[in-house]
């Protein structure tokens, strides 16, 4: 059985977390499933609650950066970005340190791990009413839509973790960006909530992952985030049959049903909407789901990565 706590039960979710329980908690990218990072058993049971393959590593969530700096090593660079872009949504790629205590399951077995210190409110006084390092990959089953509301959670993962602590919806709606430093060369391993384009006023040009260079983080499986009906994008016209996604003033004519990810246009309030209209527009009846062009700026490239790996394979 799972409870749906309000924020105000903190203290109860912060005590299961300590006993090795699993805690469904908002931040503000998606909601975070989250377990004791240095517990091997509360690590397993993430990925037997998500049914994760144990190749694809979690992101470790903490307080601050100086709990970070005691987990993995921390060169010029990544000092520098954590004091700009943390809390907030970037995950930094960084070499462990030889006595890092959390569970090698967490990271996958790798050299390296990915750590984040979230911006939620409700997520900093988690940590800190814990003490705890929390592995906490987004609540919901692998490879699904990411949830952005307690009520997501729920429908995902109700009946196997034990809490749900209901923040409300999240306010950026789409995962941390993930920026790799664990190398001589900065690599962007996944767009999401910090825009690249901001990352690279303080580090000049960031490259990309090479094609079969393996999983190093999160997000990086070539099919997520994927709902159950096709997903066709950049649609210059729709069937009768399809829902669409539209975005700004002018949406395609003729869909069975539409919602608009931003009326006008605004990428901030797309990214926030994505999955819940995603998760919305998923219903028997539908032959797919169209998405119009978003532009792949800012936030836009986020969205497009996402919007890709649902689509691919369909």
């Amino acid at each position: 059985m799972t409870e749906l706590l309000p924020a105000s039960a903190l203290a109860r979710a912060a005590a299961l977390l300590i006993q090795g329980k699993l805690v469904a908690f908002p931040t503000e990218t998606v909601y975070g499933l989250g377990g004791d990072a240095t517990n091997d058993k509360a690590v397993a049971a993430i990925f037997a609650a998500k049914q994760r393959p144990q190749f694809n590593p979690l992101i470790i969530h903490v307080p601050d950066p100086a709990a970070a700096e005691e987990l993995a090593v921390f060169g010029g660079a990544a000092h520098e970005l954590a004091r700009k872009f943390w809390p907030g949504p970037l995950t930094l790629v960084l070499k462990r340190k030889p006595d890092c205590p959390v569970s090698l399951l967490a990271g996958a077995g790798l050299d390296t791990l990915a750590l984040r210190v979230p911006a939620h409110p409700v997520a900093q006084r988690l940590l800190r009413e814990c003490g705890l390092k929390l592995a906490a990959p987004s609540a919901n089953r692998s490879g699904h839509v990411s949830p952005t509301t307690a009520a997501h959670v729920m429908a995902e993962l109700g009946g196997l973790i034990d809490v749900v602590l209901d923040g409300g919806p999240c306010p950026i709606g789409i995962e941390s960006t993930i920026l790799d430093l664990s190398e001589e060369k900065p690599v962007l391993l996944r767009p999401g909530g910090t825009a690249l384009e901001d990352l690279e006023k303080i580090l000049g040009a960031i490259s990309r992952p090479s094609p079969g260079g393996g999983i190093r983080a999160p997000g990086m499986m070539e099919r997520h985030y994927a709902p159950s009906l096709p997903l066709r994008l950049n649609a210059a016209s729709v069937a009768a049959t399809e829902a669409l996604i539209a975005f700004g003033p002018k949406p395609l004519p003729g869909a069975a049903r539409t919602l608009s990810l931003s009326p006008t246009g605004d990428l901030a309030e797309a990214a926030a909407r994505l999955f819940a209209l995603l998760r919305e527009l998923d219903r028997p009846g539908f032959s797919g789901i169209a998405v119009m062009p978003i532009p792949d700026k800012g936030l836009g490239l986020a969205i497009n990565d996402r919007l890709a790996r649902a689509a691919r394979g369909r």
